[in-house]
């Protein structure tokens, strides 16, 4: 993965951390911790999927559709 992406997935991470945090009411760190043990995560990790290069509403749908195990819409993100 290019410096590039690295600097885009760790941007993007620290946003929907941010939004978890807030709409979970929980620390920013225990956020982070739980978006990097996502599926979500771990897709936007992999250089392949070129999630990185996808939007943080879509980003942010697809962790909510994992979330609530709506592996269905979760797939179609």
């Amino acid at each position: 993965m290019s410096e590039r992406s690295d600097v885009i997935i760790e941007i993007k991470t620290a946003d929907i951390a941010s939004r978890l945090s807030e709409r979970k009411n929980i620390d920013p760190t225990e956020a982070l911790r739980r978006f990097m043990s996502t599926k979500t995560y771990e897709l936007l990790q992999n250089s392949e999927t070129y999630l990185c290069f996808e939007g943080v509403e879509y980003i942010w749908d697809m962790l909510n559709a994992e979330q609530h195990g709506d592996w269905e819409r979760w797939l179609e993100a």
